[in-house]
């Protein structure tokens, strides 16, 4: 058996193996324990290699307001714009779908959920969002055919569409065809397409299905004035899978329903990686990697339980299950 000391530590990993490692790890285990470890694991934190892929949906529902921008921020700049997937909601301001736009050079899979984007914002940043293959903006009130029709006309590689509804948000619309329209003239390379809950009829998923050929899946639970002859579908359609409209099930629970009081008790104020503690002694030529522009300061985090110096505390996290 080859000696122990011939196999490489964990901190001698280079940053691409180690990131791919830490995207494992849950968000607040990254930004908060991971860089206290060595000078090698913050590297690789603080730089592109764990930010390939941004999934802050979960936290982004229990957050403040006020904190999402400046996670966001912190996170695509550590990215260098080399992120490919960017998963949020609730996203509020205009200036951050204009950052995430100047910085979506390799972006592919968008989800924006319940986010307030509107037509104007959707006509300014589309443009830039050209490699785009996915996108969700379910639950976006703010937004109809016109938005869609702009994603499409610039989204020329978009092969799935997330257009969910709250029953209660479509309660004032009569029909929702046009988006439909929309969809069925711009997005002709569709796979897949979830339009659970919006107020479409026979004729606006059939215009869809006539110019959307490729379609593998189609969720339509929801849309109760729709009707499909399964025998058309089985002819002219054979490689689609239709779920819905009529699916007895039991309707997620709305975002606002599920926000959780903030409480004191548990939350702690800290500034990130700048405490006052020195916990390595000694320069290298290294030390300017310590220097972080994007810090965490004035944000806060609520931990699961103990274990932790109040400075490691960052940002608000969502209360154990």
């Amino acid at each position: 058996m080859a000696d122990c000391s011939e196999f490489s530590g964990w901190e001698e990993l280079i940053p691409d193996a180690l990131g791919l490692i830490f995207r494992n790890l849950p968000l607040q285990e990254i930004l908060t324990v991971v860089p206290r470890v060595c000078k090698s694991w913050y590297r690789a934190v603080s730089g592109p290699y764990c930010w390939q892929e941004i999934d802050i949906e979960e936290w982004s529902q229990r957050c403040k307001p006020e904190q999402l921008d400046q996670m966001l921020q912190m996170l695509i700049t550590r990215s260098g714009g080399s992120f490919r997937r960017l998963s949020v909601s609730g996203l509020l301001t205009e200036s951050m779908f204009t950052f995430i736009s100047e910085n979506a050079g390799s972006l592919q899979r968008l989800e924006l959920p319940r986010s307030e984007i509107s037509d104007s914002i959707v006509e300014r940043v589309a443009p830039r969002l050209s490699n785009i293959t996915f996108l969700d903006v379910s639950y976006c009130r703010k937004i109809g055919a016109h938005a869609l029709e702009t994603f499409g006309k610039n989204c020329k590689f978009l092969v799935g569409l997330r257009r969910r509804m709250h029953p209660l948000e479509v309660a004032d619309k009569v029909c929702q065809d046009e988006e439909a329209h929309a969809i069925a003239n711009t997005m002709p390379k569709l796979h897949r397409l979830e339009l659970a809950y919006l107020l479409l009829t026979t004729r606006g998923v059939l215009e869809i299905l006539s110019r959307c050929r490729d379609l593998e899946y189609l969720d339509l639970r929801g849309c109760w004035d729709v009707k499909l002859d399964e025998k058309y579908i089985k002819e002219w359609h054979p490689g689609l899978k239709v779920l819905g409209p009529h699916v007895v099930d039991c309707y997620e629970r709305s975002f606002w329903e599920d926000c959780s009081d903030y409480s004191d008790s548990s939350v702690y104020s800290w500034d990130f990686m700048d405490d006052g503690v020195n916990i390595y002694d000694g320069g290298s030529d290294d030390d300017g990697i310590w220097d972080d522009d994007q810090g965490l300061e004035g944000l806060e985090v609520r931990f699961y339980g103990g274990g932790f110096n109040d400075a490691f505390a960052a940002f608000e996290w969502p209360p154990s299950p």
